[in-house]
């Protein structure tokens, strides 16, 4: 919450602007410091006293909300992206992925299965799919879409591959451990 950096930024002391919002100094302390949370009412009327929308009064003062930082799995040889969050369009994850698992050989315990379909396209790099018995390359600026009932597994061909990925929700824990 950003109520404390605009009061101050407007060079107003609590009293003032807890006048002008019409609500108590010590309401308004507790609320700035996070020990009061704030109804509905006093959240739009300090909104209206700093002249700021509901939007701006409560947009992150760092970037957490706007930097997606990357999830590296070493064992796995990936490193993730999640760029969607709180459930994307129709439940649906997007996520970047770089994988660096070379290709070579795979064993039934490698491939995975999972209900829904998979989407992905090739950003950089090459990525092999290994598709039940199929052993598919997909070139940087391909794309593929698959059923994830069948036996399935994304490695790297000759060096890092990265993707852009769409999973359902069972792909999204199957493929990201999320």
């Amino acid at each position: 919450m950003r109520i404390r950096a605009l009061r101050k930024a407007r060079g107003w002391s609590l009293d003032t602007l807890a006048e002008r919002a019409g609500i108590s100094p010590s309401q308004l302390s507790r609320i700035e410091t996070g020990h009061r949370r704030l109804s509905l009412d006093q959240l739009t009327a300090i909104a209206t006293a700093l002249s700021k929308t509901l939007d701006e009064l409560v947009e992150s003062p760092d970037d957490s909300d706007v930097v997606i930082r990357p999830e590296r799995d070493e064992r796995r040889g990936l490193t993730t992206w999640l760029l969607s969050k709180d459930d994307g369009p129709r439940g649906l994850t997007v996520g970047k992925l770089r994988i660096t698992e070379q290709a070579g050989d795979v064993g039934p315990d490698d491939l995975g299965v999972h209900p829904g379909r998979d989407w992905f396209t090739v950003l950089s790099g090459t990525v092999v799919l290994y598709l039940g018995e199929r052993v598919l390359r997909i070139e940087a600026g391909q794309a593929a879409s698959f059923s994830t009932m069948t036996p399935h597994a994304l490695r790297s061909d000759r060096g890092p591959a990265e993707v852009l990925i769409i999973l359902d929700h069972n792909g999204e824990r199957c493929h990201l451990g999320t």
